[in-house]
């Protein structure tokens, strides 16, 4: 690997002023400033809009997400309907349908008793939830929005452990679904859950979570985390349907139009 001379010498690494450049050579130096800065800036914002959830926020983001769940229609947190372009197995396309949106709440009884545990650091503030149906109404998955009392410090200590031991594949910290009467997700209860997400936000006081399952009421005895089932080598049942990708999908795009809505929220003046 070779370096080339640095702008204030000649060829002989003899000093050379700078200011002997040329006004073609002065106009590219001050078009490659401006756009590595685009690009820096770009990162910056785009870190919000692709879903890292390792990315730092602001303190100022940070408050802005831990108070959407009262400032923020639900329809902006929960659109009535979700696009998922590429979000189903081969890539195909998705659409989902809002069927029912449970009130807001508190955490009990929301959880098993080992996720509560799971979760039980960082508090809880306010539980946002919703079950959409696909285009078929073949399938079922309940989103939701955990808003916890935690600072980002505690969110980072619960993204951390989560990753380390590898809470959200386990089958026994598996989020519970909402079955709301009169819809097709009636008979979806804990025993009917097939595939599941949990991610811990690091920049907001927030927990994404989906979990899926068939609208017509079967029981699955062997439940897969939404990542396993999403696999090109998946064989199981449940990956074969398409259930890790309705939990994975969905959650993304939520996750997604939730950090859309903090940053449109920390923009504004205060």
């Amino acid at each position: 690997m070779s370096f080339g001379e640095p702008e204030g010498y000649d060829g002989d690494a003899r000093p050379r002023p700078l200011g002997r450049r040329g006004a073609s050579q002065a106009a590219a130096a001050a078009v490659c400033l401006v756009l590595g800065l685009g690009l820096i800036s770009g990162a910056v914002t785009g870190s919000w809009l692709v879903g890292d959830s390792g990315a730092e926020g602001s303190p100022s983001s940070f408050a802005a997400a831990g108070s959407l769940w009262h400032s923020v229609p639900v329809d902006q947190l929960f659109p009535p309907t979700v696009e998922g372009r590429g979000a189903g197995p081969g890539g195909a396309d998705r659409t989902w349908t809002r069927i029912a949106v449970a009130p807001d709440s508190g955490c009990k009884n929301a959880f098993d008793p080992l996720l509560r545990k799971a979760l039980a650091p960082v508090g809880c503030e306010r539980l946002l939830r919703a079950t959409y149906t696909d285009a078929t109404e073949s399938h079922v998955t309940t989103v939701g929005l955990l808003f916890t009392t935690a600072d980002a410090p505690g969110m980072t200590a619960l993204a951390n452990r989560f990753r380390k031991e590898r809470l959200d594949r386990r089958s026994d910290l598996m989020p519970l679904p909402y079955a709301a009467k009169g819809t097709p997700a009636a008979g979806f209860g804990a025993p009917q859950r097939a595939s599941w997400t949990v991610s811990v936000l690091t920049e907001a006081p927030v927990v994404v979570y989906a979990v899926s399952g068939w609208a017509d009421g079967r029981t699955v005895d062997d439940p897969q985390p939404a990542g396993d089932a999403v696999a090109a080598d998946a064989t199981t049942a449940v990956a074969q349907a398409g259930l890790g990708n309705e939990a994975q999908g969905l959650a993304d795009r939520v996750e997604r139009d939730f950090r859309r809505n903090v940053r449109s929220a920390s923009e504004q003046p205060s």
